[in-house]
């Protein structure tokens, strides 16, 4: 299972394949001591990836932060729920720099009433970012949660809107 770290405007992000597809986004190193692992299972930020599915994550990544992508194109092959890969495949739907609520998600998959359940769902998006769990908020125009942070959250959300980034971004 190959793994990538790279460095990016909201930290470091952690890249994870498995079978030719992407399973996980993490800002943490889901392995407890890379430095350990085999030549060429981990490319930390900065080192070159052998695994052509990651060097192109990566790429894919850099020119999202750069404001020159706007839709990931990877094979992706996040685990969960039956109703977690539902919702998860809905927020790709949520077209860039815009938002969309929980209960709007929620209709969305077919469960007007599932508005927690699809926050539950939200919350465990194992593809932050390049499944755009970022892009949905509470009702009130509020940002809700986010397991990247708020802070990310809101970076995010600034940077698909076009708008002034926080200083050292």
């Amino acid at each position: 299972m190959p793994v990538a770290g790279l460095e990016s405007p909201v930290g470091p992000l952690w890249l994870t394949e498995e079978d030719g597809h992407l399973v996980a986004l993490d800002r943490t190193c889901p392995l407890p001591a890379p430095d350990l692992c085999p030549p060429g299972a981990v490319s930390l930020p900065g080192q070159a990836v052998t695994s052509p599915l990651l060097h192109a994550a990566r790429e894919q990544l850099a020119a999202y932060f750069a404001g020159r992508l706007r839709r990931f194109d990877l094979p992706l092959a996040p685990r969960g729920t039956p109703f977690q890969l539902r919702v998860w495949r809905a927020l790709q739907d949520i077209p860039y720099g815009r938002t969309c609520s929980y209960s709007e998600l929620a209709a969305a998959v077919g469960d007007p009433r599932a508005c927690r359940a699809v926050g539950r769902a939200n919350g465990r998006n194992p593809l932050m970012i390049v499944i755009p769990c970022h892009r949905v908020i509470a009702a009130g125009g509020g940002l809700g949660g986010y397991s990247g942070g708020l802070a990310v959250k809101r970076f995010l959300l600034r940077l698909e809107a076009g708008l002034p980034l926080p200083a050292g971004h």
